[in-house]
Formats: C-alpha cells, structure tokens, sequence
C-alpha cells in the first residue's frame, strides 16, 4: 500500500510556487527594489520601503487575479520545505508521509512579518493549516465527470495573462450543487452535530471562531495565542474522553506544548522574568520609574521648547538631559555635532541669542571644545527654585542614566550609517518610549495618534512619511504603516533593549 501511495505521489503533477520579494536596493538610501521568481516579471525600484511595499501587495494580487484556478490533481509544492504535514512520524515510521495531506487543492499566500517577501504555493489545504500564518487565495474545483463534455475554449482575445505569457481561462462553470449544512470546525476537525455535553460543543465551536479570527489579525498577540491554545488543551481532553478518540489526546498534548512555547516567547518579548532568572530583554532603563522619567523629560521638551523644528527640538531634549538636575552641565563639541543637525553652530546661537542657554564664550568655542577641557554650560529655566525644586523629580543619581539613554539611542550605529536627520533621530526617541512591551507601538500595541505624534516631532504627514522610511531603512522599524490618523507599526528586536515600555491599559470597567 506504501509503493502504491509513493507510485501516485510521483505521478502526480508538482504544485506551482512563485515569491516576490523587496530588499533594499543600495546602501546609505531609502530606495527599495521588487523582484519576482515569475520568468518574465522585471525588477522594479521605489524610492521608500513604503512604496516598495504597497508595489509589492499589488503585483502579488495582480498575479492572484491572473493565475488558473488550483488544479486538484497536483502535489503539495510545499512538500520538500519542512512542511509539518510532510513531516516524518518518527513514533511509527521512519518515512515522508506525503499522503498525510488531504482537502482541496489551494493558492496559499505566505509572507514574513517584517513584510520583505510573499511566497504564493498550490498545496492541499491540510498544508495550509499547519503552515504558520498561511492564508488561502484559490480553491480547486471539483474534477469534471468523464461523460460530461468539456466546455467549449474562450476565445484567446481579452482573457489575461500570467506573467509568463500563459493564457488564462475561467474555470468550468457546473450546475449549482445543493447546499449543504455547514459544518463546525475546529483544527481542521468537524465537530459532530451530536457531540455532548452540549457545553463542551459551544466551546469548540467558538475556539474555533476565535483561532479563525486570530489568524486575521494585522499584529500578533502571543499571550492571547496562549491563552486560546490552553483553552484548546483542556477542551480536546474533554472530547477525547468523550469520545474515546486517542488522536484527540494527542492534539491535547500538542496544545499544551505550543501554549507553553507560545508564552515563554512572549516573556522573552516582554522583558519578564523567565526561568532562568534574569529578564529576556536585558533594558538600558530597567524599571517603570525610570521609563516614565524619560517620558517625562520628553514632555517637559515639548511644552518649552524655544525654537520651532525637529532640529531645535532635539538639541534642546539633549541639553536639557546634560543639565536637568541643576541647571549646569559640561558638554564638549561632539555631543552635538553627532545628532545629525543642518546648523549646529547656528542653533547654538540662537538658543544663547533668546537667553535660552549660557555659555562662557561663544558657539564656536563650545563646538571645538574636547574631552579634556569640557565647556560649562548653564539653562536657566531648570536651575532649582527658591524652596530647592526643579521642573522634574528625579534625583543627581537618575540624570545621567537618563542622558546616557538618550545618546544610545540618538548615537545609534543604523543610525549614523544611513545619516539619518535630526527628526529622525528625535523620532527615534519618541518612539521607543510609546512602546508596549513587545515593542507594538501604542499603549495596547493598536498605534500611536497622529495628532500626539506631530505634538511630539514637529513634522508635517509628508515630512513623517520620510522620517518612518529613514527608520525602516535604519532596521529600527517595521511592518510600519502611516495613515492619516496614526502609525502603527513594530520595533525591531534590536532596539527592544532601549524602549521604555508602557503602562498597560486598565481593563475596562464592567457596565450592568
């Protein structure tokens, strides 16, 4: 029975596959390039990665729109990239069990989640399943019986093309089948309509619903994928010993260990404790307090800045972090020439020229100042009042990790390789302090509002889109997206360590 199912395997037709892809085009720019494995698509160039990206989705669905229907006599194109369906089972057989698939033949789309590639593969929809974030694009229709004649070809004129100059015709149009029932599923198991307790049906039903409409989700959300695969754990035990059924065991087991995966993955996200003993994500500001002081520094910037622009903003947040605690501080020439500023000199003297800012000599003086004679600088507005209160409340101890944190993150090696400008770097900032703790942007991972954004990086939305593609290009951010209203988006696993996460949102009050 083995040689028979191999004997058909190899008979059958391989599954069709095509990936388009998007790289960087050069290094130290923006510009991005498209390519396609399909033989006659030629390479495109944008100028931004959200360009690149949007050009991208629209070949893809171009490519969706113009390719045959899923032909149902093929093999999985799947079947030699490590597929779970195509696994060996080493508990019984040592052998590649490719007629373990099973269900009709689809177009299955996968991509990455930094949103660099989308792979399209005709595979079985068993496959589909148990590849991780795969979404199907096309089903096969039902093979045609051998007496019933095939419709007459359409003529060639009009009908679109694949990118490799094959025709495409619409599939045959059969009598309209009687509609059946539907049918409840979960993990690609039916339910039984007669399943009892009643109570132990309504739960899978609605796990099943709740699985369908993770997959659909524009960001994942690793501790509701545990909680859904606990939930699964406990309701396939039930089944099984409901029904008797060992493979229901089995899945209970294989739920149970994805759901501890899954959650230690997020603890490695989220900077908790794991069970080593130290913390997965090893943050530059270590706690809460420290988070919110940065936040607050930010805030204090925002609201007495003396001069307009991303430039005079960002010197400003740096000086003021030098001398935060008592209004003095010592700087010397490099820390403002690498913050990327069009006019450092110019600025410098601006900010002293509104009485901002004092310096023993000039701007010059300052920029040429080294290490080993520093220049005393003076803000006056953050000296300690009367009764011995500054604007802010932490301590001589808390400043320099604060401006240490900031120079990390200003003086960042991605950073400075692709020359990004003083509002991206200001940009940068901001964003690692409106962060989950899985680095999502926003407070529950949903996005930061553009009114808060443009209050926190005096740009206009044509200058933001330019700062988003600096950062994508810099390896900062991705799967970003700027709409009118807010970006949503995700820091990198690299700059994880210097975010500054916050507060979950309190839950919501129950309404009687």
């Amino acid at each position: 029975m083995a040689q028979a199912a191999m004997n058909e395997l190899v008979e059958r037709v391989p599954g069709r596959r095509w990936t388009v892809r998007l790289d960087a085009a050069g290094r130290g720019g923006t510009a991005v390039r498209i390519s396609c494995s399909r033989p006659a698509c030629a390479e495109q160039r944008l100028p931004s990665a959200a360009a690149g990206r949007a050009a991208a989705i629209a070949h893809l669905e171009a490519h969706l729109r113009a390719a045959p229907a899923p032909r149902a006599g093929v093999y999985c194109a799947c079947r030699a990239e490590g597929c779970h369906a195509h696994l060996p089972d080493t508990g019984r057989h040592e052998r590649a069990e490719a007629w373990r698939c099973g269900g009709p033949v689809v177009l299955a789309v996968t991509t990455d989640r930094q949103g660099r590639w989308w792979q399209v593969m005709e595979c079985c929809s068993r496959c589909v399943a148990a590849t991780p974030g795969a979404k199907t694009a096309g089903t096969s229709q039902a093979p045609q019986a051998a007496d019933r004649p095939a419709p007459a070809p359409a003529a060639d004129a009009g009908m679109p093309r694949f990118s490799d100059h094959q025709t495409v015709t619409d599939p045959p149009r059969s009598a309209p089948a009687r509609r059946r029932p539907q049918q409840a599923k979960i993990a690609q198991r039916v339910i039984p309509r007669g399943l009892r307790p009643v109570a132990l049906r309504d739960e899978l039903i609605e796990l099943g619903d709740l699985f369908r409409a993770y997959q659909h989700r524009d960001l994942p959300d690793l501790a509701l994928l545990a909680d859904l695969q606990e939930r699964k754990a406990r309701a396939f035990t039930s089944w099984a010993d409901a029904t008797g059924d060992g493979g229901l065991r089995w899945e209970a087991r294989r739920a149970e260990q994805a759901a501890a995966a899954t959650r230690v993955q997020h603890q490695q996200r989220s900077g908790r404790i794991t069970g080593d003993g130290g913390p997965a994500v090893a943050r530059l500001l270590t706690g809460a307090t420290q988070w919110e002081h940065a936040r607050t520094v930010l805030a204090h910037v925002t609201d007495h800045a003396p001069l307009p622009g991303p430039d005079a903003r960002l010197l400003v947040l740096m000086l003021t972090l030098r001398t935060a605690h008592t209004g003095t501080g010592n700087l010397v020439g490099q820390d403002l020439t690498a913050l990327g500023l069009a006019d450092t000199e110019d600025l410098v003297e601006r900010l002293t020229g509104c009485g901002w800012l004092g310096l023993p000599g000039t701007a010059g003086d300052l920029l040429a100042s080294r290490a080993e004679n520093p220049t005393p600088v003076t803000v006056p507005s953050l000296a300690p009042r009367a009764g011995g209160a500054g604007p802010f409340t932490f301590g001589r101890k808390m400043r320099p990790k604060l401006s240490g944190w900031a120079q990390k993150v200003t003086s960042d090696k991605r950073l400075r390789q692709s020359k990004a400008t003083a509002g991206t770097r200001l940009l940068a900032l901001t964003l690692a302090t409106q962060t989950d703790t899985s680095g999502s942007l926003g407070p529950d991972g949903h996005g930061i509002p553009l009114s808060d954004l443009a209050s926190w990086v005096p740009a206009d939305a044509s200058e933001l889109h330019y700062l988003v593609d600096q950062l994508l290009a810099a390896d900062w951010l991705t799967a970003a997206s700027l709409t009118d209203t807010r970006l949503t988006g995700q820091l990198t696993e690299r700059v994880l360590p210097l975010t500054c996460p916050l507060a979950p949102p309190p839950p919501a009050a129950d309404t009687p």
